[in-house]
């Protein structure tokens, strides 16, 4: 098939080539119903603007983009300067977007890439479980997942990965857990609309709980978003419904530290009236009190080797890879034995 232009598309599509154009620029005055319609056909033939597929193949261009789902995340803050070390070594720079609307990840991946002209993206965190393979093909630039799921469904060769077993982790941290005792375990995790590394982690714990007989309640899950502040509130509602629990499951070590507060502000202690569990071993948790038990990331060798991919595509024209790496439960003191 020929290099659609956008003449082409516009014919497909049944509009004039302006209002291409507008869709293409993101202009208001267009229909919704219109908008959408061109989009498809744009999406379907995978057409880039020519303007921005000769921007996409200058040689000239070293900009690498780093799309992180949400707001400020210790975790991934930490992640991201040393792809940026890594990167700028290597001769690229890298621009970095957080993606804080309800837009579809994928679609925020392509308007990113577009708008900045990028040679490559780095999705770090997002819903990306169940993309296709149309869906990536259309970003046209090296796109790699990390720390996040990956959709086991699309051609493992047009995509990177490097990721970690987020079901296994989350289980063996409340295996932990049931092993030294605790049966009345609650959960902060991130609820139905999370897709991505909360449903896996959340399967986890449920796996973990049926491994030593425990039944599951509901009054023992609260639903928060990777900040304090919801973890925080997502306690308070767990300790109003239920004075059952002796332990507390939070995703994130973000949720737990707000989680904690929760606890001390109602007058328990931890660990003696609640353990806490978190994830992630950000740098907070060994200088939070009591230290946080949590499971540990190998945040620094996720970082260079999302780096190391990135260039060897770019520079050397390496195909893509798929890198799985090992957790490690770290006991500290906000978890006891009953």
């Amino acid at each position: 098939m020929k290099n659609l232009n956008i003449r082409d598309i516009a014919k497909i599509a049944g509009v004039g080539v302006s209002t291409v154009s507008r869709v293409i620029n993101q202009h208001s005055d267009v229909k919704e119903e219109t908008r959408k319609h061109v989009l498809e056909v744009i999406e379907e033939y995978n057409y880039i603007p020519n303007n921005s597929a000769r921007n996409l193949k200058r040689t000239e261009s070293n900009h690498i983009g780093i799309l992180v789902k949400g707001m400020y995340n210790p975790f991934f803050a930490r992640m991201i300067q040393s792809i940026e070390k890594k990167l700028a070594h290597a001769g690229y720079s890298a621009i970095i977007h957080y993606n804080i609307d309800n837009n579809k990840d994928v679609d925020a991946a392509y308007e990113f890439i577009m708008e900045k002209k990028l040679m490559g993206v780095i999705c770090l965190g997002g819903d990306f479980d169940r993309l296709n393979d149309l869906e990536i093909q259309r970003l046209r630039v090296p796109f790699i997942l990390t720390s996040t799921e990956i959709p086991e469904k699309a051609d493992k060769k047009i995509f990177s990965s490097v990721i970690i077993d987020n079901e296994n982790a989350a289980y063996n941290a409340v295996d932990y857990l049931c092993t030294i005792g605790h049966q009345s375990i609650g959960i902060i995790s991130t609820g139905e609309d999370d897709k991505s590394v909360g449903t896996y982690r959340t399967e986890g714990y449920i796996k973990a709980l049926e491994k030593h007989g425990i039944e599951k309640k509901d009054e023992f899950f609260e639903v928060g978003a990777y900040t304090f502040e919801t973890g925080y509130e997502a306690m308070m509602r767990l300790l109003e419904k239920t004075t059952e629990l002796t332990a507390v499951f939070a995703i994130s070590d973000i949720m737990a530290i707000g989680a904690a507060k929760a606890i001390f502000e109602k007058g328990l202690k931890i660990p003696d009236d609640i353990s806490l569990m978190g994830f992630d071993d950000i740098d907070y948790a060994a200088y939070f009190n009591p230290t946080l038990t949590t499971v540990h990331q190998p945040v620094e060798e996720i970082a260079t080797m999302t780096a190391d991919i990135m260039i060897s595509i770019l520079d050397d024209d390496k195909p893509h890879r798929h890198v799985v790496f090992d957790t490690a439960l770290v006991e500290r003191a906000s978890c006891k034995p009953l």
